[in-house]
């Protein structure tokens, strides 16, 4: 529908006539454009009548000695007219439309810390090509397939850092995680314990609902000052809610071969029961892995457990377009009017 004075005269251009266009709507009653099909019925149907009538009447519709002229085609222009008027009202009767529909998400969101061991043990590769790359692959993963819920990053080895606070930049989030690397951390050593502590402090005065550490190690604790059991009940008492997981092999594991070619092994302690332990105090669930692809498949069962409903309002613009089919076709009906009902239908008969 037109809306403004500048394009009062816009429903004049042939445009609207183009198949792309017309093509291009969506119809609120598109059955009534059948009726089109039934136009040329109709004049069939009436010059047959014509016909028939002057063949009783013994007139000659054309006469076999007259010459041909091309003004003779100009009898046919009221009937043209009519037609093309009534397939315009059909048109219009079916009401074009075109819809603009906008879509607004919204959620009130999680905050989730992710807390990520990079001892020197990470870079054991019984999962490929290490922990480490493995575990920053499944975050990486992880954050791609939130919404609006804000996450943050927490590093340890002997001891802990923040790396990141709780942001809805998903694309810095990358950044960070894909900076992560053995040695980020001086001491040496596995500080639970501190890393659910730094996770706490950067989570305890948000005012979000849900609050959730996902933590990940592959070692005990052994570094650090603070109990990670005490640690996890601080957490729990603001409100946090901790899903632990425990990766890699336990015992002898393969790293590498030493300069002179012999192999060399690292023997890996994992604390499961401190782990399973956080959990059960953090009411959330544990889970051990000791492939890539268990690791993936955690992750993604911790995405669907933590999922904040998503929230969609709907915004439909509709404009209609009928006005323009029907003031053609009343224009159009006006002009066989005119031609039909003065001295230049006669002329044209003739």
């Amino acid at each position: 529908m037109l809306e403004s004075g500048s394009d009062k005269l816009a429903w004049l251009s042939a445009h609207w006539f183009f198949p792309e266009t017309l093509t291009g709507f969506q119809w609120e009653y598109p059955l009534l454009l059948y009726l089109i099909l039934l136009i040329p019925l109709v004049f069939l149907l009436r010059f047959l009548a014509a016909w028939r009538r002057r063949q009783r009447l013994e007139i000659a519709l054309f006469s076999a000695d007259a010459a041909w002229d091309p003004i003779s085609l100009l009898r046919f222009l009221p009937q043209t007219l009519l037609f093309l008027a009534l397939v315009l009202l059909c048109i219009a009767l079916a009401r074009p439309q075109r819809t603009n529909e906008r879509l607004e998400q919204w959620s009130e969101g999680i905050d989730i810390m992710l807390v990520i061991d990079i001892s020197e043990s990470m870079n054991l590769e019984d999962l490929q090509p290490n922990r480490l790359e493995a575990a920053k692959a499944t975050a990486l993963q992880f954050v791609s397939g939130r919404f609006q819920d804000r996450i943050g990053l927490v590093v340890f080895s002997g001891e802990a850092f923040s790396l990141s606070p709780l942001t809805t930049d998903y694309n810095l989030l990358y950044d960070y995680i894909q900076d992560i690397s053995y040695g980020m951390v001086q001491t040496d050593g596995t500080a639970i314990g501190s890393a659910l502590a730094v996770a706490t402090n950067r989570m305890r005065e948000t005012s979000s609902k849900s609050k959730v550490i996902i933590l990940l190690s592959d070692g005990e604790n052994n570094a650090g000052n603070i109990d990670p059991l005490m640690a996890a009940r601080l957490a729990y008492a603001h409100g946090i809610k901790m899903h632990t997981i425990a990766i890699g092999k336990d015992g002898r594991i393969f790293y590498g071969y030493d300069p002179t070619g012999a192999p060399n092994y690292h023997e890996n302690t994992l604390d499961e029961t401190t782990l399973r332990e956080i959990a059960r105090i953090g009411e959330g669930e544990f889970f051990r892995v000791t492939d890539t692809q268990a690791l993936q498949t955690v992750f993604s069962q911790i995405d669907q457990m933590e999922k904040s409903e998503i929230k969609e309002t709907r915004y439909t613009d509709t404009l209609d377009f009928y006005d323009i089919y029907l003031s053609w076709g009343m224009l159009l009906f006006l002009g066989w009017i005119f031609l039909k009902g003065t001295f230049i239908s006669n002329i044209l008969r003739d």
